[in-house]
């Protein structure tokens, strides 16, 4: 009797009609409204230089500790014309190349540059001292540089004023790229950003350029530009930030200790290049 009661229930079972799964339908998203208080992700070009030899920076900014998205040779090889490009990141990816920084009101780089570091010994500047020894860049990397730079900025719609150096966005940890890198050269040739000389001969009015001035002037300046530091910044702190923007745009004098040809060409760059904020 049982068994013929588990063969009717099998039987039943087998006759049941099996529901077909609906397939899963991807909700629709309605992209009608577009907000107007958004920005592209990548603003800003970040310059470093390695201290480190090729071999050397490629084993550092492969490991976990940092990266950068680009790393160029300072020489050719011999089977080569130019100095190798390696591209270490993905540029939709951020890379650990910026540390603790700010730029024009942005923080934390890491998240909103592509970092492009170039192999060069950098710049020693002995405790104490307000000039030190830098390493001059090869014409063959600085044409490389000059092309990437180039495409970078051309692809996010970066402004000359953003393509800026290590120094600049961490002026109390950094010194790179150094004053020995060409950035009026650079500008000449249409990346980046330099004052233009007869609106800095204007505004010297006939002062002599090394005259000294004063530089609590040249600090509500220099964060008008974009430099980031503390409204308690010691005096030692005050100098690493105007040295920084010295070894950019002034690197004859890169003291720190500011003159009339410091706010001349800063001046310059606020007319240029005004941030909106």
């Amino acid at each position: 009797m049982k068994k013929g009661f588990l063969i009717i229930l099998a039987l039943l079972s087998g006759c049941q009609a099996t529901t077909p799964s609906s397939p899963t339908v991807p909700q629709a998203i309605n992209t009608t409204y577009v907000a107007r208080s958004h920005q592209q992700r990548i603003n800003a070009i970040v310059i470093h230089y390695t201290v480190a030899d090729e071999q050397r920076a490629i084993t550092l900014l492969t490991g976990k500790q940092v990266s950068s998205h680009y790393l160029i040779a300072q020489y050719p090889k011999d089977h080569q014309t130019s100095p190798e490009i390696y591209q270490l990141v993905p540029e939709e990816q951020a890379a650990w190349h910026a540390g603790l920084s700010a730029w024009r009101g942005t923080y934390n780089l890491n998240k909103t540059s592509i970092g492009i570091e170039l192999v060069n010994r950098g710049y020693s500047l002995p405790s104490g001292q307000h000039h030190g020894h830098c390493e001059s860049y090869p014409p063959q990397q600085i044409a490389v540089l000059d092309k990437l730079v180039r495409e970078i900025a051309d692809r996010y719609k970066i402004e000359p004023a953003n393509i800026i150096g290590h120094s600049d966005i961490a002026p109390l940890r950094k010194v790179d790229p150094g004053p020995c890198f060409p950035w009026q050269q650079l500008a000449q040739q249409g990346v980046g950003a330099w004052p233009d000389q007869k609106r800095v001969n204007k505004l010297l009015a006939g002062r002599a350029p090394d005259t000294p001035v004063d530089n609590a002037l040249l600090l509500p300046l220099l964060k008008q530009y974009g430099y980031v530091f503390s409204a308690h910044a010691t005096p030692q702190e005050q100098r690493q930030v105007i040295r920084a923007f010295q070894m950019h745009f002034q690197p004859e004098n890169s003291s720190g200790q500011g003159d009339q040809l410091t706010l001349a060409r800063l001046q310059a760059l606020l007319l240029q290049y005004p941030w909106h904020h």
